[in-house]
């Protein structure tokens, strides 16, 4: 069977996201628009600043910009890209726990506001994972902790559960009342992960909790842990004036790319991201 490769995989279905989408399929190009379910636009309570659009919210701004790009036959896939692997001529996206290949990617992922932990880039892919329906199956009848700080934290400690995963689920807010009744919870915050032996001691509070991995469930996974090698400047995705970040045929659109954080600023970025991808491609066939 022939490996489908998409044209152009974009991460994030914000303003960026959404432009990205709307502007490759414009130049001919297949595209997949992946995103998680949370979209800072969609909490905003009015917005004045974006031309055509006045005295709007932000949730209605939302449905407008899906609207169109549904009308252009664009499906918003919904779920998590754990990390993004360059071959040199394409890339491997790991997708809910699939593999997809693009020959570009841009990302409009947002800004990211997780601070990594202590032990966290060390153990990454070792003891520390950011996907649990992904490597799930690797821990059946071993000790998970799943640091919830997510709104699908507790279906993926679920998740884990049911497969035959010893959880525990530590979150800031309350234990869920949806969570799985053999779920182990403790309410606070991950502060350090360290090794123990052959396994995991994850610090919670003043306790200890020993492990063999620790799941991190974040809204947003930060660039550079993404994928590997791309350069940031002052904590953004640094980009030149098309969007191009230091790994060819790597775009980036949006507020990872630094300030102003303006839809018209995201929008702009992600109609360049996609125009840029698909002439790159062009180029190349």
């Amino acid at each position: 069977m022939e490996e489908q490769i998409t044209d152009i995989a974009i991460i994030g279905a914000g303003p960026a996201g959404l432009s990205a989408a709307v502007n490759g399929a414009a130049r001919g190009k297949t595209v997949r628009l992946l995103s998680g379910e949370s979209n800072y636009l969609t909490k905003a309570e009015r917005v004045d600043n974006y031309l055509g659009f006045y005295q709007v919210t932000g949730e209605q701004m939302m449905k407008q910009f899906l609207h169109h790009a549904n009308q252009m036959g664009i499906v918003l896939e919904k779920g998590k890209v754990a990390n993004v692997l360059a071959l040199g001529d394409r890339f491997l996206l790991n997708f809910n726990g699939e593999i997809l290949s693009a020959k570009t990617v841009v990302l409009a992922s947002g800004v990211s506001k997780a601070k990594e932990i202590p032990g966290e880039r060390e153990y990454l892919g070792q003891g520390v994972s950011y996907c649990a329906t992904c490597d799930g199956m690797l821990y059946r009848g071993k000790e998970a902790v799943v640091w919830g700080m997510s709104q699908e934290s507790a279906q993926e400690a679920n998740f884990l559960q049911e497969i035959g995963v010893n959880v525990h689920h530590i979150s800031t807010p309350q234990r869920t009342e949806g969570l799985h009744p053999q779920v182990k919870f403790m309410q606070g915050s991950v502060q350090q992960i360290t090794k123990e032996g052959d396994r995991f001691a994850v610090l919670v509070k003043d306790r200890k909790i020993i492990t063999d991995v620790l799941f991190i469930l974040r809204d947003s996974i930060s660039p550079n842990s993404l994928i590997e090698g791309l350069e940031t400047q002052d904590g953004y995705i640094a980009v030149n004036r098309w969007m191009e970040t230091n790994i060819p045929g790597f775009y980036a659109a949006g507020d990872c790319t630094g300030k102003p954080l303006q839809i018209s600023k995201a929008v702009g970025e992600g109609l360049i991201a996609a125009q840029q991808a698909a002439k790159y491609i062009d180029e190349k066939m």
